[in-house]
């Protein structure tokens, strides 16, 4: 039997389990410890749907690291609204740092084209992005993603700390909306 969840008037259909996801999480976690032997890098989870994804990775890094969180929103109900607006700034002093940018999912890559030059202006020895999910069909910038967890179409999915119009982040898995 298909699992389902109805969130507002979408409905959605299992689209990874938690077990999938914390597999990519390892995986992702893996690459940054290697990368990172003997640094101290600044974890930069952006809100509000990297929090479940920063924190499961941070528990799979072996070594030294940081947290600072930054908000960011873009999203208005399934789509993109395509207007940025930072409204938590990073308070770290990040000059020589770093820095791994953690993203929930990375869709049309407006988020991080908006705060990335601020965060290379203050001269990190490194800016890094790691994200969960990426969106390849979806980007409208040209990102780097440095540690890509899943490539997915171009659907809208929930769970796992992505939600829509602010609910269903709870989920432990991730689904994708169904045509209904």
């Amino acid at each position: 039997m298909e699992k389902l969840v109805r969130l507002k008037d979408k409905t959605f259909r299992l689209y990874k389990s938690e077990s999938e996801i914390l597999t990519t999480v390892r995986a992702v976690a893996h690459q940054i410890n290697d990368d990172y032997i003997g640094k101290r890098p600044l974890l930069v989870p952006l809100l509000n749907g990297s929090f479940m994804f920063a924190a499961d990775l941070m528990k799979e890094l072996k070594l030294d690291c940081e947290i600072s969180f930054v908000k960011a929103a873009s999203y208005i109900g399934t789509q993109s609204s395509g207007n940025v607006s930072a409204l938590i700034g990073l308070a770290e002093n990040i000059t020589d740092r770093h820095i791994i940018i953690i993203e929930d999912i990375v869709d049309t890559g407006n988020t991080l084209a908006k705060i990335l030059p601020g965060l290379q202006q203050q001269n990190p020895a490194s800016l890094k992005i790691a994200s969960l999910l990426v969106k390849p069909e979806a980007l409208q910038n040209r990102l780097h993603v440095d540690y890509i967890g899943m490539e997915i179409p171009n659907e809208f999915i929930v769970g796992y700390g992505l939600d829509y119009d602010g609910l269903g982040r709870n989920l432990r898995d991730i689904y994708q909306v169904t045509t209904d």
